[in-house]
């Protein structure tokens, strides 16, 4: 079997390489990068790294050619038309190049009430898959833990978390988490080719006092919980995808941010590191 991860080079990418190699021999992996400087990420490997722009059918066949698993990564865009567009690029390639099973890598904001700018997309690419003709799985991922551990420093000036979600809980994952749950996915037939849907989060979702308790206890600093407005969130952040996060939030308040599920368990066999775990390892990394 040969399978070609794409956005590879990206924070969740280089993780389901990572993970995907301990189950395949290198040299049934390529790697699909859109910016190749940084293909040197994997000069020290055996898999091949393909130039893959999701806009360019050419690069999209060179990359998708004799390839049996195909891992989306869809990139990081929060406009919607491109998004998918780029989606209906890859679906096209899938299908000219008679690819046996397509792996969407998704996100939980899907649901039909759901005000994230995104969430129509996440609704649309399984809906289409579905009527694809393609084998396929996919993958919807919570919330990444990760981006909490740089933001804990402005947390600690602040004193307080500031999301606009009211008593709502909110559901995590990993990232490595996911990688790890995605390489496993796509190994085991079985599992991937039945338009699956797996929802990836810990074992337990938090309301905000609960998250701002950990955070706490991990920095030694006191940090509470005083929500600002959806408006105010968006202002705040308005250089930083504020309007498009605030919108994320706003979901959240209203309940649709707080699944959680055991398929992380189904698809490994493990658990799910908790928050408490993650954000203890990793903010003692961030601050040696």
């Amino acid at each position: 079997m040969k399978y070609l991860v794409t956005g590879a080079s990206g924070h969740l990418g280089q993780k389901v390489v990572r993970h995907l190699r301990n189950y395949v021999d290198e040299a049934d992996i390529r790697v699909g990068v859109h910016n190749m400087k940084k293909a040197s990420l994997f000069d020290e490997t055996n898999m091949t790294v393909t130039h893959l722009d999701y806009t360019d059918p050419t690069t999209i066949d060179q990359s998708f050619t004799s390839i049996d698993v195909l891992i989306y990564i869809p990139s990081i865009t929060y406009n919607l038309i491109q998004r998918v567009q780029e989606f209906e690029n890859v679906l096209a390639g899938a299908k000219r190049n008679e690819i046996e099973s397509f792996i969407f890598v998704s996100f939980f904001a899907d649901q039909i009430n759901n005000p994230f700018q995104m969430s129509p997309f996440y609704a649309y690419v399984p809906r289409r898959l579905a009527g694809s003709g393609l084998a396929y799985a996919y993958v919807r991922n919570t919330l990444y833990a990760d981006p909490l551990v740089p933001y804990l420093p402005e947390l600690i000036e602040r004193g307080h978390l500031i999301y606009p979600v009211g008593d709502q809980p909110l559901s995590f994952i990993s990232r490595d988490d996911s990688a790890k749950a995605i390489a496993s996915l796509a190994v085991q037939p079985t599992m991937r080719n039945h338009g699956q849907s797996y929802l990836l989060s810990m074992p337990q979702n938090y309301n905000m006092i609960e998250l701002a308790k950990i955070m706490t206890d991990v920095t030694g600093q006191s940090i509470s919980y005083r929500p600002v407005t959806v408006e105010q969130f968006g202002r705040i952040y308005q250089h930083d995808g504020g309007a498009e996060l605030a919108s994320m939030y706003d979901a959240g308040g209203r309940g649709l941010m707080s699944a959680t599920s055991n398929d992380f368990r189904r698809l490994t066999g493990e658990d799910p590191v908790t928050m408490d775990r993650f954000l203890h390892a990793n903010y003692q990394k961030s601050s040696l």
